[in-house]
């Protein structure tokens, strides 16, 4: 499985575009990766973008429940946006709500 992320910053918001299949293997290098960008630019709000996800299992939501919990230590949040029917299923059941 592949995956990537693309960063666009606007302001204090910083978006991760993620790309691929978010499994076991594939969520550490996606987290550390975002990780790098949140140290690095420290925006109010991190929009984690998986339109170009075609397939994640629960590591995706540990990725998405991690950053949360970092972005809220520093004062932040966490917007998730672009999921497919399949992956909102999942992220209703973890309680994360996404946008549409």
């Amino acid at each position: 499985m592949k995956a990537d992320v693309e960063f666009m910053a606007t302001g204090e918001f910083l978006t991760a575009a993620l790309t691929g299949e978010i499994d076991h293997h594939t969520a550490a290098l996606l987290r550390s990766k975002i990780d790098e960008q949140i140290d690095r630019r420290l925006p109010q709000k991190l929009i984690l973008d998986f339109s170009g996800v075609g397939f994640m299992d629960s590591s995706g939501i540990g990725l998405i429940l991690g950053r949360s919990k970092r972005m809220q230590a520093a004062g932040g949040q966490v917007m998730v946006r672009g999921v497919s029917p399949q992956i909102n299923r999942m992220l209703r059941l973890a309680n994360i709500q996404a946008e549409q």
